[in-house]
């Protein structure tokens, strides 16, 4: 059942951090860098959804690093 649980936290890691990947890109190099370039934008449509996408896919990977360690304290 660990053993489960650890490969979907390792799939679960890997969309996480290509959906962080993703958000970056349209960043840009200045606001890296600290660029005092700040606009703000809201964010719609399909950059919303990756972005709610993102906090969802951050609270399962908290939630199976909880349960793999509770396995991990039963064995």
């Amino acid at each position: 059942m660990a053993t489960y649980i650890y490969i979907a936290q390792l799939v679960v890691s890997i969309v996480l951090i290509f959906s962080i990947l993703l958000q970056v890109r349209g960043g840009g190099l200045g606001g890296v860098f600290g660029s005092q370039e700040s606009v703000y934008r809201t964010k719609r449509g399909v950059e919303k959804t990756l972005y709610q996408f993102t906090i969802i896919l951050a609270v399962f990977f908290i939630v199976l690093a909880i349960f793999g360690v509770r396995m991990l304290a039963r064995s």
